[in-house]
């Protein structure tokens, strides 16, 4: 899944960031230079794929 940051301004100026494909703690590092560039931050909601850990595989050949 192709890893996005979606920027929704509600029409009272009240601003929602929302992390798509991110797992883990990968999100809030995805978003964090957004947050303090907007400043105020509100409520954080967190997904259930924040609880899910993301893999990555790692392949050695040896003696070939």
């Amino acid at each position: 899944m192709n890893q996005t940051i979606e920027i929704i301004i509600g029409t009272t100026g009240e601003i929602q960031i929302d992390a798509v494909g991110f797992k883990g703690p990968d999100c809030e590092k995805a978003t964090a230079f957004l947050e303090e560039a907007l400043g105020v931050v509100g409520q954080k909601i967190k997904k259930p794929e924040y609880h899910q850990r993301s893999t990555k595989t790692n392949l050695q050949r040896i003696g070939e």
